[in-house]
């Protein structure tokens, strides 16, 4: 994939992450797919996906989450995100969040992300959730 199509796909894929909706999010992925934040284990195929997608939307129902740029990395892309939301879902505590970090991107020959692997800075995103 050229650059100009994997800015069109990661638009697409931000606005799917502000949706609410954690099925469009998986829907940017294979069907085995992979999508791995940090250290955490991998959620494997679209169900796993949006598992995981549904959790950071209803810990902030007002999720956003923000392309701050595209390019190439590694073997495929590397995409770079501001997430913003307030932790206002069940048992939140009413703190806003705004976390940069980035996914690195491997596509499959159907041109979905085979692998995603999300960092983001965990002590920070703590830091900000219960407000020190």
């Amino acid at each position: 994939m050229d650059l100009a199509s994997v800015r069109a796909f990661a638009s697409a894929y931000t606005a799917a992450w502000c949706s609410q909706d954690p099925s469009q999010v998986a829907s940017f992925f294979a069907g085995n797919g992979s999508l791995t934040i940090n250290a955490a284990a991998p959620s494997v195929g679209r169900a796993a996906i949006a598992s995981s997608a549904r959790g950071f939307m209803t810990a902030f129902p007002d999720l956003i989450v923000q392309m701050d740029s595209i390019e190439p990395g590694g073997r495929g892309f590397i995409y770079r995100w501001t997430l913003i939301g307030t932790n206002s879902g069940p048992g939140g505590t009413g703190n806003r969040v705004r976390i940069r970090g980035y996914e690195e991107w491997t596509f499959g020959a159907d041109g979905l992300i085979a692998t995603s692997l999300g960092h983001f800075d965990e002590a920070e995103y703590t830091r900000q959730l219960h407000g020190q």
